[in-house]
C-alpha cells in the first residue's frame, strides 16, 4: 500500500452570507473532493488542541501524527530546521517577516512613535520575490545583526532571526492576524520585549532607503518597509516519521514551515521549481513530483498554500478559485493518473490510499485562522460509505466520524 496526503491549507471556513449561508467548500465546484468523500470515509478532526494558537504549525504537527501538546515549542524553530539552522542551548528562533505598513509615519505624517498610526496593509509585502527579500534581509543583518542576533533569508516575505537568550515571557502576534488593523496594540509585549521591539523599529530606517524598495515603489508595488518579529521558540525534539509509523516518505510544499517540519521528521523535501505558495503555483508540477516519488517512497505529503493565502485577503472570489483549482489541478489530476474515478487508485503496481487534509479553518470573514474542527476524507478505506456526500464542513459533521485529537488521524489513515 502507498499513501498520498493532499493538504489544502486553510480550506475550511464559516457560512458566508453572500453564498446564501453556505461555506466556500459547500459553494465551490469540487467534484474530485466530493468523489473521495462519498466513496471513502468522511469526518471531522480537531487539529488545534485547546489553548494552542490556530496556526499551520500546530495544525500540521497534528496532521503528521505528532501531538502539539508534547512537541510544539513555537513556529519559528520548526522553520529553522529545513534551512539547516541549528539552534543551540539558550538560543531562540523568531519569524522575521517583511511587511508593508501604511498610515502614520509610513504615510509621511507626524507621529509620536514609529508605529503610531500605522496599519498592517500587507503582511506579505506584495508577495515579494525571494530574490528581493534576500537582499533586504542581508541589509537588515548587516545593520542589526550582531553577536546576539542573526538574520537568515527564507522564501518571499518569510525569513528568520536567531537570538541568543530565552524569551519565555514574550508575547508576539502573527502579522497575518492583523491585516487592516492598527499595529500599535499588537507589538511585542511582556518580558524581553525591549530588544525585539528595538530591532523592529530600527529595521524601518534600513528598509526605507534600500534600492529594492525604491524600485518596487517605482513599479507601483507594495514596499517591504518594516520587519515583523513573531513566532519565537526553542529547538523541538521529535522522533522521526519512520520511527513513529515505519514508513519512508517525502513532502512537497512551497512553504518553509511545512518543509521544515518535514526535515525535523526525517522526511525528504522535494523541490518543485514552479511552486510559489500562492494561486500561481505549479499544481501540475507538484502532482507529477508526487507520483514520481511514489515509485520508491511509501508516503508522500503534498501541501498547497493557495486557499489559506486567498482567505487572508478576505476575497471570496479568490478563495472559491483556490478551492476549485485545488480540486481540479491536484485532487482531480491525482484521480486521473491513479485511475481512482472508477475503481481503486493504484501507482507503481500497488494500491494507493488518498488522504484529504486541512490544518485549520481560515474564514474569509476573519482573514485569519480559527481553531474549530475541519473535514478530512480517506479513500479507499473499507469502513462506511455514504453516497452523495460532499467534501465540506456540514457533510463531514453529519457523518458522526470525529477525531478529538488530531494526531490520531494519521495512524488511523495508515492502518490497513
Amino acid at each position: 500500500m502507498k499513501y498520498l496526503v493532499l493538504h489544502g491549507d486553510g480550506m475550511a471556513d464559516y457560512p458566508v452570507p453572500e453564498l446564501g449561508g453556505k461555506t466556500p467548500l459547500q459553494a465551490a465546484k469540487t467534484p474530485a473532493m466530493d468523489h473521495l468523500s462519498s466513496r471513502g470515509i468522511l469526518g471531522m478532526v480537531r487539529t488545534i488542541p485547546e489553548g494552542f494558537p490556530p496556526g499551520s504549525d500546530v495544525g500540521s504537527l497534528s496532521l503528521f501524527g505528532f501531538d502539539p501538546r508534547r512537541y510544539y515549542t513555537g513556529r519559528s524553530p520548526l522553520e529553522a530546521a529545513a534551512l539547516g539552522i541549528g539552534l543551540g542551548p539558550g538560543e531562540t528562533s523568531f519569524r522575521a517577516n517583511l511587511v508593508c505598513l501604511a498610515g502614520g509615519r509610513f504615510a509621511g505624517e507626524d507621529s509620536g512613535g514609529i508605529f503610531e498610526g500605522a496599519v498592517m496593509e500587507d503582511f506579505t509585502a506584495g508577495h515579494i520575490p525571494s530574490t528581493e527579500g534576500k537582499e533586504l534581509i542581508a541589509a537588515v543583518d548587516a545593520g542589526l545583526g550582531e553577536g546576539k542576533f542573526r538574520f537568515y533569508p527564507g522564501k518571499s516575505y518569510r525569513n528568520l532571526m536567531v537570538a541568543t537568550g530565552a524569551y519565555p515571557g514574550l508575547v508576539t502576534t502573527p502579522p497575518h492576524d492583523i491585516t487592516g488593523r492598527m499595529v500599535l496594540d499588537h507589538l511585542p509585549r511582556g518580558e524581553g520585549r525591549g530588544p525585539i521591539l528595538r530591532l523592529m523599529e530600527e529595521s524601518v530606517s534600513i528598509l526605507a532607503g534600500h534600492p529594492v524598495n525604491a524600485e518596487r515603489k517605482g513599479r507601483g508595488e507594495p514596499v517591504a518597509n518594516s520587519l515583523w518579529l513573531w513566532g519565537q521558540g526553542t529547538a523541538p525534539q521529535l522522533p522521526s516519521f519512520r520511527e513513529r509509523f515505519g514508513l519512508f516518505g517525502s513532502v512537497i510544499s512551497a512553504v518553509d514551515l511545512v518543509r521544515r517540519i518535514a526535515v525535523l521528521l526525517g522526511l525528504k523535501v522535494i523541490e518543485v521549481p514552479g511552486a510559489t505558495g500562492y494561486l500561481d503555483t505549479d499544481y501540475r508540477g507538484k502532482v507529477e513530483a508526487a507520483f514520481s516519488a511514489l515509485e520508491s517512497d511509501d508516503f508522500v505529503y503534498v501541501h498547497v498554500e493557495a486557499p489559506d493565502e486567498a482567505s487572508h485577503t478576505g476575497d471570496l472570489a479568490l478563495k472559491l478559485r483556490a478551492l476549485e483549482d485545488f480540486d481540479r489541478e491536484v485532487v482531480g489530476r491525482v484521480l486521473d493518473i491513479a485511475g481512482g474515478w472508477e475503481g481503486r487508485p493504484r501507482v507503481a503496481g500497488q494500491d494507493i490510499r488518498l488522504m484529504l487534509f486541512i490544518d485549520h479553518r481560515t474564514p474569509i470573514s476573519l482573514k485569519t485562522h480559527s481553531p474549530e474542527p475541519v473535514p478530512f476524507a480517506v479513500f479507499p478505506m473499507e469502513r462506511r460509505r455514504e453516497s452523495g456526500l460532499s467534501y465540506d464542513e456540514v457533510s463531514a459533521e453529519q457523518t458522526g466520524v470525529f477525531f478529538e485529537n488530531g494526531e490520531g488521524l494519521m495512524g488511523f489513515c495508515l492502518s490497513t
